[in-house]
């Protein structure tokens, strides 16, 4: 089996640097990637968050794509609650006609931020999420120009209008969004990053469940892990210490920029902190390029797929950089 490796990007804004210095590394990033063989490259939506600098990824993906001209490019996700079906489709039918063959919308029902900035969101509104499906059928439908003829909306068409259609995934970290996928026939992509328990038997009752649809003939599935790679085990240790710390940070409820690597390795923790680091570890990927080359290989055969996406963040831009490149090297990828 020929794995296919991706890239997800969090925008993630490390102390000492700007929000603005955030997003032109994301670009910067993209640039490599493609150079590096990677197979797509997906923006991540955040609100209202210091160590995240992206809420839009759709507008960033317009400059991304003009900066490339191989890698796929795509969101990961559209928080789809905070937006109606047709404007998002309107969105990405543009970035299509753009870019066309090469767009992915990835779709999600997470808030993506803190409940009061959703409500700022929502304007005050109240979203059903019990709705979800149908706002993703009524998206699907207007890229599509497919709405049936009894919807209150038929004959609305999702301008511009073209040949190709983006691809369209769902993304979760539970049973829900893979049940989802499965019923609708799309996409589906799995966030072990986010819940390292229980993915195989949701993404196997994707592929088990999963109904053929106009879209998409067959199921496919798609594993996105958190790695961070370096030359030696010791190394990728040290360096996975920032991402130790933001982890505690979530689970504290606490707000901050991305610690640099020597400010996470001199933190005083307690035993209660290096339990709950321990407790996230098991979400994280770390270590030497045939280490986590090896538990890669290990993840996609367990998950079934041919595609793993992977999401880098540590201490230093130069030091990300450098684990996609030990990765690709890993896996034998050929620069451009």
């Amino acid at each position: 089996m020929t794995l296919r490796l991706s890239v997800l990007d969090q925008s993630p804004i490390i102390d000492g640097h700007t929000p603005m210095e955030a997003v032109h590394r994301t670009l910067e990033l993209a640039r490599i990637a493609e150079n590096l063989g990677y197979h797509r490259y997906w923006l991540a939506e955040h609100h209202n968050l210091r160590g995240l600098a992206d809420p839009c990824p759709e507008i960033l993906l317009a400059r991304l794509g003009s900066m490339t001209s191989r890698i796929r490019i795509g969101t990961g996700g559209i928080l789809l609650p905070y937006t109606s079906a047709l404007k998002v489709a309107e969105t990405f039918r543009m970035l299509e006609t753009l870019f066309p063959g090469r767009v992915d919308l990835g779709m999600g029902r997470a808030p993506g931020s803190d409940g009061r900035t959703s409500e700022a969101l929502f304007q005050g509104a109240y979203y059903d999420f019990n709705q979800f499906p149908v706002h993703v059928q009524e998206t699907v439908a207007f890229l599509d120009d497919a709405l049936p003829g009894n919807h209150p909306y038929a004959g609305i068409r999702a301008m511009p209008a073209g040949e190709t259609s983006p691809e369209v995934w769902l993304l979760g970290s539970s049973d829900y969004s893979a049940a989802l996928a499965a019923q609708l026939g799309l996409r589906c992509a799995f966030a072990h990053f986010i819940n390292a328990h229980g993915g195989e038997q949701v993404m196997a009752a994707y592929r088990r469940d999963f109904r053929p649809s106009q879209r998409e003939p067959a199921p496919h599935p798609m594993l996105t892990v958190f790695v961070v790679c370096a030359r030696t085990d010791a190394e990728a240790e040290r360096r996975a210490a920032p991402i130790d710390l933001r982890r505690l940070q979530m689970a504290r409820g606490f707000d901050a920029p991305i610690a640099r690597e020597e400010q996470a390795l001199g933190m005083p923790y307690t035993d209660s902190d290096r339990a709950v680091i321990r407790r996230e570890r098991a979400r994280a990927i770390v270590g030497s390029p045939e280490r986590v080359r090896d538990r890669i290989v290990e993840l996609a055969a367990a998950f079934h797929t041919d595609e793993v996406m992977v999401l880098t963040i540590t201490g230093s831009y130069d030091s990300r950089i450098e684990s996609y490149e030990l990765l690709a090297g890993a896996f034998e990828r050929t620069p451009a």
